[in-house]
């Protein structure tokens, strides 16, 4: 799941992973869950004063498969890719189109400068305005909650505040919930003829997923715009464009998506869309281009590890463990080169809790066990290996970094747990039925009929809901960051959105030549044509 997560950020570098050895290319077997019954030997070595275990496989045991299929692209394919895009002559034709955008940007009204900044986002070419988009929406939400400027306009424009409650929450400007309040009737409801206004409800639909606990007009803002969206794709003349952005929005909402994979289904359809900006869609296919040809660098980089002899292990474990080791010991490494703070501890103690987690389902499984939904989750949020990615996040996000910090993470406060509680419940849905067939622990879904009496589609209900409720407890650090970087939270917010985007037609992690390998194509392998 790395690379969904690496495209929901718009530039990442693996150069740390650069190596002097020669390029190894990791088999598909490595990266599969196997559960592998050990003999455990201790040595304890008297000079470092510490307790040494190795494990050694059982090879009259035999394990049980995945049966995962061969990868779809190897590593001679992934070092062969190149593009055209690399280069300066590109780049220099994107800082003349930035320069055009940030003129857009400052001469636009009010409405005018949420939208632009609406269609940068989705485009995926907003980081580049980020300081200006940060001070247009800091002197917006000033002017509302303290001048009460464009307050007026904005009550009468359903369309206009819900997509500035939605831009505002999202950079952290936490505009009331109330500001709705002017599109009720007399007896508290929505107006029932504010569901004629069709991009109106679509904005209110995707603004309403910011909620948090306890905001009832939100709550019901969503199941109003949902039932009308609804109602609009069942009509039989609609408008094409408009029709494309409410099934793509009814089907997922903009909030839990992952934006690089957003944006090349975005800008197919903005392209055919009246009225369409011709600068910014040129600016968003190249730097969707120049971008892509910097995540296939990174690929190269990735596949390519530091391999030495390790003779207590399975020949299947070997490249896996010195890929961990060595990429583990340089991210510690660096922080200490930069920062002074030597924390492989806390890095060494994700892994080992881990470790003791898959230990954890192996001795359910091999006790036929059932869990209740609670030891279940308790278990499952650590087994989906959401704390080892976001204290690494954290690790390499955060500077400065002290020690004091490091020791909370290894707590691992609510945030990790929320985002592995999103991880982990998609995953359930996408991958359980494919599990159960090959035999497996149950997951959250099975844990719950066993524990309720409900059905397979009551359960699977009842992990949706689970999930929204989670979304909404992990909204308020939008609101209020708890101490942690803007940077750090969405990380974690990514990686629930990362899940949801894998498994929304199935296993698409163990089953990637589906919709899986469409996706990947579409963002890793092919650019988008120019005009």
């Amino acid at each position: 799941m790395a690379y969904p997560l690496l495209a929901s950020v718009p530039i990442c570098n693996f150069t740390r992973l650069r190596t002097s050895m020669p390029p190894i290319s990791l088999p598909k077997s490595t990266t599969t869950r196997l559960v592998v019954r050990a003999k455990q030997i201790s040595t304890t070595s008297t000079s470092a004063n510490t307790s040494t275990t190795i494990y050694k496989s059982d090879p009259d045991i035999a394990r049980r498969s995945g049966d995962y299929k061969p990868a779809i692209w190897n590593f001679d394919h992934i070092q062969s890719l190149s593009s055209d895009y690399a280069g300066e002559p590109y780049a220099r034709l994107v800082d003349m189109l930035k320069e055009e955008v940030r003129v857009m940007l400052q001469g636009a009204d009010c409405l005018a400068q949420l939208e632009l900044i609406d269609m940068l986002q989705k485009l995926g070419v907003s980081y580049h305005f980020e300081d200006q988009i940060q001070s247009i929406l800091k002197d917006m939400f000033n002017n509302i909650m303290y001048t009460n400027k464009n307050k007026d306009m904005m009550n009468n424009n359903l369309y206009a505040t819900a997509l500035q409650l939605r831009l505002l929450r999202q950079h952290g400007y936490w505009l009331p919930q109330e500001v709705f309040n002017g599109f009720k009737d007399k007896t508290g409801n929505f107006k029932a003829s504010l569901g004629e206004d069709t991009e109106g409800m679509l904005a209110l639909y995707q603004a309403s997923y910011y909620l948090i606990q306890g905001e009832d007009i939100l709550e019901e803002a969503k199941d109003f715009a949902t039932k009308h969206l609804q109602e609009y794709m069942q009509r039989p003349n609609k408008d094409q464009t408009l029709s494309q952005l409410i099934s793509h929005a009814l089907e997922l909402p903009l909030h839990w998506r992952v934006p690089r994979f957003e944006t090349r289904w975005f800008i197919q359809v903005y392209e055919k869309k009246q009225g369409m900006n011709p600068f910014l869609i040129e600016l968003a296919k190249l730097d969707f281009n120049i971008l892509q040809s910097i995540y296939q660098e990174d690929m190269k980089y990735a596949f390519r590890w530091d391999v030495n002899a390790i003779d207590h292990l399975p020949d299947y474990m070997k490249l896996c463990f010195l890929a961990l080791h060595h990429s583990v010991n340089e991210i510690a490494f660096d922080v200490f080169k930069e920062q002074g703070i030597y924390i492989l501890k806390f890095l060494k103690n994700t892994w080992i809790g881990l470790c003791k987690a898959y230990l954890q389902e192996a001795k359910w499984y091999y006790s036929g066990y059932k869990p209740s939904l609670e030891e279940y989750i308790e278990n499952a949020c650590m087994s989906i290996a959401t704390p080892v990615i976001l204290v690494h996040a954290f690790a390499t996000a955060t500077n400065p970094i002290t020690e004091e910090a490091m020791k909370s993470m290894d707590e691992y406060p609510e945030v990790i747990h929320l985002s592995a509680m999103l991880l982990r419940l998609a995953d359930d849905l996408g991958t359980s039925p494919y599990e159960m067939q090959r035999g497996d622990v149950p997951k959250s879904i099975q844990c719950y009929m066993n524990e309720t009496g409900a059905s397979e589609g009551e359960a699977r209900e009842h992990i949706k809901l689970m999930i929204s409720e989670t979304w909404k407890k992990m909204n308020r650090y939008k609101k209020e960051s708890g101490g942690f970087s803007k940077i750090f939270i969405e990380r974690a917010m990514h990686l629930g959105r990362t899940a949801q985007y894998v498994y929304l037609y199935g296993d698409g992690h163990g089953i990637e030549e589906k919709e899986t390998k469409d996706r990947v194509l579409s963002l890793f392998f092919n650019p988008i044509p120019l005009n």
